[in-house]
């Protein structure tokens, strides 16, 4: 292993610790898409929210300076303007990073915030994310970024494209996207980072995952089209703390992606179960709301949050079987991914600043500074996917079938405190304390010993 991986962009040039070096890395996955000499490799960042940022970002950085083999740029939405407060406090922290205020004054850009500082001019997101600040990540600056607001241009000769986009948002851009895609002869591969499920209600109900969803907006191959996830806080993986994710799908491309996206800081491993991984990639929104809620209502009592997480996790076991023949574990980079999202993910952060009173459930689920707060869309389509009689179980207890959500009391209060409004938050200790709650692992046997699986859920036939 190289002696030293410090903040340095430099030493990203140098042999990594996957073995070989960053050029025969862009080399591998260059050969497998087919690209010829002379013609670099084009990855796309869609959506500029701060997981999406900081992943382009990391990409920028390890390969930005071979650029007759690879060009790196990022989508986002035009016109956002960034309001004053936020532009004080971008100037402060400019500010106090002697790196980045040398990085703006020899790219001439520094003028601007001054101008923005005093009120004097306007800026919008897309520009600053150029030099390289992400509006909802305004504290942790990034490195420049090349920044394209046109979505096709960003798009239409793209080799990989990155989804950061919400899932809330993923189908309507896939949609605009395809009509850039007609004339293609070879399908991208896309690596979706969205975190969050849509729900499909009829005769036969269905969990509509982002991968489903840019499979039926683009048409492109369910194979060409992955999941990445981990525990990864945006802002601290750009800051190089070690971390760790899971890329899942195709064979074909999660082994070479894995070595690809590998760095000394962020290791990933590849697995072929993209259904749990993207399916607990929601499910863990979902929950971190209501441990955010509890660590506020108990005053961070340690004993309470570990009850939460039994009973949490123990639900998110049960609905996993619901939608895989044979689930993943909920271990490695998927526990530590539900595990970080519960103590410290902006869902949790908004359940907390609920049960404080310095949020209400009228401003919405798209936060200044935050963003899209995905648990709450994810709690309406859980509640309601399983809330469908078609899909009742064997409840043991009781000998009769119930719809599954009545096997998930956490999940039902949620969706009483944030969707119906019936209860407030308070009410989720009350699901927790119920005297009347059975240990968290006989949701489990039920789960593991009964016949739960419904391959319909995901669209799949019987």
């Amino acid at each position: 292993m190289v002696g030293s991986i410090t903040n340095a962009h430099s030493n990203f040039s140098l042999l990594n610790v996957n073995g070989g070096s960053l050029e025969e890395k862009v080399d591998e996955i260059r050969e497998l898409i087919g690209k010829v000499e002379g013609d670099p490799l084009r990855i796309v960042g869609v959506g500029a929210g701060a997981w999406g940022s900081v992943f382009i970002a990391m990409l920028q950085e390890a390969y930005g300076s071979l650029r007759e083999k690879v060009l790196i740029r990022i989508w986002r939405r035009p016109g956002r303007a960034v309001d004053r407060p936020t532009a004080e406090h971008l100037f402060k922290v400019i500010n106090s990073r002697e790196d980045v205020l040398r990085r703006l004054i020899r790219r001439c850009a520094y003028l601007k915030y001054v101008e923005a500082r005093l009120g004097d001019r306007t800026l919008h997101a897309d520009e600053i994310l150029k030099d390289g600040f992400c509006l909802n990540m305004i504290d942790t600056p990034l490195c420049p970024l090349k920044v394209v607001t046109n979505l096709q241009e960003a798009v239409w000769d793209a080799d990989i494209v990155i989804n950061g986009l919400p899932s809330t948002e993923t189908l309507e851009v896939f949609e605009e996207i395809s009509k850039y895609w007609k004339e293609r002869i070879t399908a991208p591969v896309i690596v979706s980072l969205a975190k969050g499920v849509e729900a499909e209600l009829g005769t036969e109900p269905r969990i509509i995952t982002p991968t489903l969803m840019i499979n039926r907006a683009t048409g492109v191959p369910l194979e060409n089209i992955l999941y990445l996830g981990g525990p990864n806080i945006a802002s601290e993986i750009f800051n190089k703390e070690y971390a760790n994710a899971r890329i899942c799908g195709a064979e074909k491309w999660r082994k070479p992606l894995a070595k690809f996206l590998r760095q000394p800081h962020f290791i990933v491993w590849d697995n072929g179960d993209l259904v749990t991984h993207e399916i607990m990639g929601g499910l863990k929104n979902v929950y971190a709301i209501g441990a955010g809620m509890v660590a506020a209502l108990t005053n961070e009592s340690a004993t309470s949050k570990s009850v939460y997480f039994a009973h949490c996790t123990s639900e998110m076991i049960f609905i996993t079987h619901l939608l895989a023949e044979e689930p993943e574990k909920l271990a490695g980079p998927l526990l530590a991914d539900t595990y970080v999202t519960l103590l410290k993910g902006r869902n949790a952060w908004y359940g907390q600043k609920l049960a404080k009173g310095e949020l209400n459930l009228e401003m919405g689920d798209n936060i200044k500074g935050k963003g899209m707060i995905q648990g709450v869309s994810a709690v309406r389509a859980f509640y309601e996917l399983l809330s469908h009689s078609s899909l009742n179980v064997l409840n043991p207890e009781e000998n009769k079938h119930v719809a599954p959500v009545e096997l998930c009391p956490i999940l039902k209060m949620l969706y009483r405190i944030l969707i119906a409004r019936e209860y407030p938050t308070q009410a989720i200790l009350q699901a927790l304390r119920d005297e009347t709650t059975n240990d968290p692992r006989d949701r489990i046997e039920i789960a593991q010993s009964h016949v739960f699986y419904r391959p319909s859920l995901l669209g799949h036939k019987i």
